[in-house]
């Protein structure tokens, strides 16, 4: 398993590659070397020996041969002439008759067969005038010889012929210690070469494994480390781009990661939900105001859509085949008697080239929206019905007064303060729009002014004397004494004060009795309390109270003059003031109206 992995090393690989490249060059130059030398050698060898032969027929073309028959002195003379005149060292030679038998030969050894005819064939070719006879034989001991045969041509004729067998054992032997040498040097070669690889190949392989490792640390999440650039070659811009590539790769990171942050941030903080679902509509994101609005865990992360939000599945199908819906979804609440009503908008992921892949839902709370809309749609009622009715009385009366009533002035007299006092409730109505409209449009200005509180509750008292004595009502006003002097808008706080009084009189039976004190409350701040021992008012109203044209009784509070606008101007006031105004009463028990206000030292103004 080491050596399957020692092989995967591109180092080795480098250079086994090389050692392979060099070892076919190598060898093919040494099989085209040896096979050329061989040949050369050969041919060298065959071109001697033909030569020694040639030159030996030419010599013996003379009467040494007659006939086909040699005499005796003849036959030492040859022996002579072919032991003496041929130079290739372990050569034998043999002269044969026109006939093939042995005349002389240079072996010793074969003096016994003198007289004795050569059978072979290169033998019977050469006696048959063939000049190119040659061979080569492998004899018993595995030695190669070469055989040569040519004819003994006299006046034309042949007269006999020689016959040369050569060793060549010392030619083979010659090839066999230069392929010994040239595998010794093939060796050298290889191992000088590998040496040599692997310190080429440590200069290839060092940059790659140390991009090899930069790029694991990138890979990591470090950034910082850089691969070192040892020149100017491929490997070396290649590492210069390696560590452009990390800069850039770190920077797209960073800014990523910060993009991250801001949308998570985003999504934390908005104030709609948002829910992410996937192709295949499974919650993948949810923000927190999501969860709250649907009351549900991050666990929820994972179920479908229309889980999450209650809703059927159709609008959702929709919205992953590319088309934007939108759906309201109404929530009940414990301990509150009103539902939550969210705005559901559900809008298509789109990828390029890939389709939608996935749905966001945003998830808006339209209740107060429309509690809004509610509240000014029952606005426009009050105010159409409290404008016609006082309408209607006056046209009835003056219709009533051109059709006679003019001539009988009692009658008239009681019909036109009939139509007076209608007109003046418009006219209170009116400017009591007046007023609210500008507290909306932020255009009503305060105009502190140093008050005395004591005297400015007990000049309410006395705008109220009358109705007061009327019902035998009792008054106390108390200040504290540390608050004498404070700095407010007193006309914005005589018209809140008298509303809150005029209220407290209007529904505290005879001979009740109304408390009117003023002081600093635990927070610092101002506190007027109104409180009566009137008939109070139902849990149930408290909440509505402030909101404008609402009446707890409406017959009861026309019949007395109001106009429903009263508390929603005083709570304007005040609020502009930057304090508050609270109302807590049961009832039959009374009820105790509460004003806040920021003290406001000399020279300053409240934001």
């Amino acid at each position: 398993m080491r050596l399957f992995q020692l092989f995967r090393s591109i180092q080795i690989k480098l250079i086994l590659m090389v050692l392979l490249l060099i070892l076919i060059a190598v060898q093919l130059i040494g099989v085209y070397f040896i096979s050329t030398m061989k040949n050369s050698l050969t041919t060298s060898f065959t071109n001697n020996l033909n030569a020694q032969a040639k030159l030996l027929t030419t010599f013996l073309s003379s009467s040494d041969i007659k006939d086909g028959n040699a005499q005796a002195a003849s036959e030492v003379k040859l022996n002579e002439v072919v032991g003496n005149f041929f130079t290739i060292s372990g050569a034998e030679i043999q002269v044969l008759d026109a006939g093939g038998k042995l005349l002389a030969t240079s072996n010793l050894s074969q003096q016994p067969f003198i007289g004795r005819k050569n059978t072979s064939l290169l033998v019977s070719r050469a006696l048959q005038g063939v000049r190119d006879n040659e061979e080569e034989i492998i004899d018993d001991d595995n030695t190669r010889s070469k055989i040569i045969a040519k004819p003994v041509i006299s006046n034309g004729k042949i007269v006999g012929a020689i016959y040369i067998v050569a060793s060549m054992k010392d030619l083979y032997d010659t090839i066999e210690r230069v392929n010994q040498i040239f595998v010794s040097a093939t060796l050298i070669a290889l191992g000088l070469t590998a040496v040599l690889g692997v310190l080429l190949a440590g200069t290839i392989t060092s940059p790659i494994k140390a991009l090899t490792r930069q790029a694991t640390a990138v890979a990591e999440g470090r950034f910082d480390e850089r691969v070192p650039v040892f020149g100017k070659d491929e490997i070396g811009q290649l590492s210069v781009a390696f560590n452009d590539m990390t800069d850039r790769l770190s920077e797209a990171l960073s800014i990523n990661e910060e993009e991250k942050e801001k949308l998570s941030s985003i999504l934390s903080n908005m104030s709609d939900g948002v829910l992410a679902t996937d192709e295949l509509g499974r919650v993948i994101v949810t923000n927190h105001r999501a969860r709250e609005m649907l009351d549900i865990e991050a666990a929820a992360e994972g179920s479908t859509l229309s889980e999450c939000l209650g809703i059927e599945k159709a609008p959702i199908a929709e919205a992953l085949q590319g088309k934007e819906t939108t759906q309201y979804l109404h929530r009940e609440v414990e301990d509150n008697e009103e539902a939550l009503l969210f705005r559901v908008t559900l809008t298509p992921i789109r990828r390029r080239d890939k389709g939608v892949a996935g749905v966001i839902a945003v998830l808006h709370d339209v209740t107060e929206m429309e509690k809004l809309e509610q509240s000014r749609r029952e606005f426009v009622a009050n105010v159409s019905h409290e404008l016609r009715t006082p309408l209607t009385t006056i046209k009835s009366y003056a219709e009533a007064l051109d059709d006679g009533a003019l001539e009988e002035p009692p009658l008239a007299g009681r019909f036109v303060d009939v139509i007076r006092n209608e007109t003046e409730r418009m006219i209170r109505l009116v400017t009591d729009l007046l007023h609210l409209s500008r507290f909306d449009s932020r255009r009503n200005q305060l105009r502190r002014q140093q008050t005395d509180l004591s005297e400015m509750l007990e000049e309410v008292v006395d705008r109220f004397s009358f109705q007061l004595r009327q019902k035998a009502i009792t008054v106390t006003v108390k200040v504290e004494s540390k608050l004498e002097s404070v700095w407010l808008d007193r006309d914005g706080i005589d018209q809140v004060l008298d509303n809150l009084v005029s209220n407290a009189i209007k529904y505290t039976l005879d001979g009740g009795s109304i408390d009117i004190s003023a002081g600093r409350n635990e927070a610092g701040m101002l506190a007027i309390a109104i409180k009566d021992t009137g008939i109070g008012i139902p849990k149930k109203d408290l909440n509505r109270i402030f909101e404008r044209f609402y009446r707890v009784d409406k017959a009861r509070s026309r019949n007395m003059g109001g106009t429903g606008l009263g508390l929603s101007i005083a709570r304007e006031i005040v609020r502009a003031h930057g304090g508050s105004l609270a109302l807590d009463s049961d009832t039959n028990k009374g009820t105790v109206a509460t004003v806040l206000l920021p003290i406001v030292l000399e020279g300053s103004e409240q934001s």
